[in-house]
C-alpha cells in the first residue's frame, strides 16, 4: 500500500482506500513512518509545509497577529477591572470625608497606571508583552490589606 500526503487538501491518501487514479498527481508519496510522525505532529500543534525539495515537514506555527493583540486586550481589560476597586474605594473614601486608604501619590500613580492600560493598544510595542505597563509594587499590598 502507497501512502500520500497532499498538501493543497491537507489530506493523508493511501492506495487502499483510494483507487490509485484518485489520488492527485500532485499528492507527494510518503512512508508509514513519515505519516505518523506528521500526524502526531499536527497533533501537538505544530504545522505541516513542504520543504525546499517540496517534501511535508513539520514546523512551528507562525502566531497569528490578530489573536496575539486579542490575547494583550484581554490581558489589559483584566488588568484594569483588577484595580478599579481601589480608584472607586478612594473616591467612596474622598466623598464621605473618612480616612484615606492610598495616599495622594499612591493615587496619582493608580490613576496613572490606569491610563497606560487603557493606551497599551496604541503603544509602538503593543503587543509585546514585555513591555506591558508594570502595576505598582503597592498594589500587591492593597489587595492583601
Amino acid at each position: 500500500m502507497a501512502i500520500y500526503y497532499h498538501f493543497a487538501s491537507r489530506s493523508f491518501l493511501d492506495t487502499a482506500t483510494y483507487a490509485t487514479k484518485s489520488i492527485p498527481p500532485d499528492a507527494i508519496e510518503i512512508t508509514r513512518e513519515e505519516r505518523v510522525m506528521l500526524l502526531d505532529g499536527e497533533a501537538s500543534g505544530q504545522s505541516i509545509v513542504l520543504n525546499d525539495q517540496g517534501r511535508p515537514v513539520l514546523v512551528e506555527p507562525t502566531p497569528d497577529p490578530e489573536a496575539i493583540a486579542n490575547q494583550e486586550r484581554w490581558w489589559r481589560d483584566a488588568e484594569l477591572d483588577s484595580v478599579k476597586w481601589l480608584r472607586e474605594r478612594h473616591r467612596d473614601e474622598l466623598e464621605l470625608a473618612i480616612s484615606l486608604s492610598l495616599t495622594t501619590a499612591q493615587y496619582s500613580e493608580l490613576l496613572a497606571y490606569m491610563q497606560q492600560l487603557r493606551d497599551w493598544p496604541q503603544s509602538a510595542n503593543f503587543p509585546d508583552s514585555a513591555h506591558r505597563p508594570v502595576e505598582p509594587s503597592w498594589v500587591a499590598e492593597q489587595e492583601d490589606a
